[in-house]
């Protein structure tokens, strides 16, 4: 008998496919698991936590999820029939838990937005923080209720070593924040976003110091600045908006690559931008009294390079001044009396703008009507003024939103029809409406659909409205070039018949 040949060859190959076909099967039930993660994260948060009770997949990926949107809207709660007390409790118990499970796990973004929880016990917030700020995290923003303005200061200490490197968006509201000069580095940190934060100049200058790669910063009701400092090795930083700082008295930036600039504010500020060649893109609105005196006669020296220009004045009591210097490169400007001129203001007098553009595309004038108290051209039509010494070759896009029956800006629109050689398009329109689009009527417009009407007007207003559409049809269409669109815009039929 004789003895069996064994094929030790063919068994271990037998074992190799078995293990192979076994390493396959499970790579593909990685693969699978991978895609359903990926889907699964792109659920909203209520659905992701809800899908993860029917599935050990969708759980682990529920555990693991990174970006964390936490709100009312977000977690299904603004519909609960329920006291706001009810809510406050439900919302707190919601995202405790959620943060509790998801401790330790590498949150990279956590948007928490508890502006209306009250009654908040703010030692949540810093639990909630500590499970949230690690190394992973890359963007953060707390909008809080409005007690902890006062009562509550961000936990710095979580920010030390390096939990605040990874950092990319920062988005504060309605807290104190203490930076101190231990604090890490912020080298990843692109966009910081602070509102109604309880933050002294020199604290924000020691958080500025240490965020190289800032691009974007936003500072709105911090009431404690009194001096903003923006260093020169700040070299990424584009954009700087500066909006209702009370107490603020100097912006001094030595950021070599600002291009946009917005501030707003009651009183002017002393600015030093020395670093000002790059800055192309300026939004001023200020309450102080001849606001467009300071633009015309500050701005050209400052900001020689601006190509966009939008100012907001509520109290101009003297005309425009002739400009000492010239906006060079200016294409874009748009002017907003958001407020009554004095009576006797001279809408003819803003040509002094138009004169020291010499490339100017586009000119925007709104004017929001409240007193209607000027000269009209019904009670004084005699005599027009001509400037025919001001051309303005470049100007294509002309538009009055708020059009009345001023005789100077009859006068303003008549003269621009005849001296601006290139234009294109004439937009005027009788009624002033905060938001304004081509393609929608008024009724469709985003301040009206709330109400589904649009906002109302006075008497009085209408009034106006319809003797602006009657100065336009006397004195101005047959001035209109057979080469010039003219757009005029009535109030609207439906809410103001």
């Amino acid at each position: 008998m004789g003895t069996p040949q064994v094929s030790y060859g063919s068994v271990a190959s037998r074992s190799e496919t078995t293990k192979g076909k076994r390493s396959r099967s499970l790579g593909q039930q990685d693969l699978h698991e991978d895609i359903w993660c990926h889907i699964h994260s792109l659920l909203p948060i209520r659905d992701s936590a809800r899908a993860a009770s029917v599935s050990r997949t969708f759980l682990r990926s529920w555990r693991y999820r990174p970006n964390l949107i936490l709100s009312e809207e977000t977690l299904g709660l603004e519909q609960i029939a329920c006291g706001e007390g009810d809510i406050a409790r439900a919302l707190t118990d919601k995202i405790d838990q959620i943060l509790k499970n998801h401790s330790r796990t590498g949150v990279k973004t956590l948007e928490l937005d508890i502006f209306g929880c009250r009654d908040l016990d703010t030692c949540y917030l810093d639990n909630w923080l500590q499970v949230a700020i690690t190394p992973a995290i890359e963007k953060l923003t707390l909008s809080l209720p409005s007690k902890c303005q006062e009562g509550y200061s961000f936990p710095c200490s979580l920010l030390f070593g390096q939990n605040g490197g990874s950092i990319q968006y920062l988005h504060l509201t309605r807290c104190a924040f203490h930076p101190t000069v231990g604090i890490g580095c912020f080298r990843n940190l692109t966009e910081l976003y602070l509102g109604y934060v309880r933050i002294t100049g020199q604290e924000l200058g020691c958080l500025l110091s240490n965020s190289l790669a800032l691009m974007q910063l936003e500072l709105k009701y911090c009431s404690e600045i009194i001096c903003l400092k923006i260093p020169c090795m700040l070299e990424q930083l584009s954009s700087l908006t500066v909006s209702d700082c009370s107490m603020l008295q100097m912006i001094e930036s030595q950021a070599p690559n600002l291009t946009t600039f917005d501030f707003e504010g009651d009183n002017l500020v002393q600015l030093s931008l020395q670093q000002s060649l790059q800055v192309n893109d300026v939004d001023m609105q200020c309450s102080e009294e001849n606001f467009l005196c300071y633009a015309i006669t500050k701005l050209p020296y400052m900001l020689p390079n601006l190509e966009s220009l939008t100012l907001s004045s509520s109290s101009e009591r003297v005309n425009t001044p002739m400009a000492p210097a010239k906006f060079l490169h200016l294409e874009y400007l748009e002017i907003y009396f958001d407020g009554d001129p004095s009576p006797g203001y001279d809408y003819l007098s803003l040509l002094s703008f138009l004169d020291a553009s010499p490339v100017l595309e586009t000119f925007v004038l709104r004017v929001h009507q409240f007193n209607l108290k000027f000269d009209s051209i019904f009670e004084s039509a005699s005599h027009l003024r001509q400037m025919p010494e001001h051309k303005h070759g470049n100007l294509k896009d002309f538009s009055i939103f708020g059009f009345c029956s001023a005789k100077s800006m009859v006068e303003l629109t008549c003269h621009i029809i005849e001296s601006a050689t290139s234009l294109e398009c004439i937009t005027l329109d009788s009624v002033f409406d905060q938001e304004d689009d081509d393609d929608l009527g008024r009724c469709c417009l985003t301040s009206a659909r709330k109400t589904g009407a649009c906002w109302p007007l006075s008497d009085e207003m209408m009034l106006e409205a319809h003797k602006g559409l009657k100065a336009i049809e006397r004195y101005i269409v047959g001035k209109i070039p057979s080469t010039v669109k003219l757009d005029v815009r009535r109030p609207c039929s439906q809410c103001h018949p």
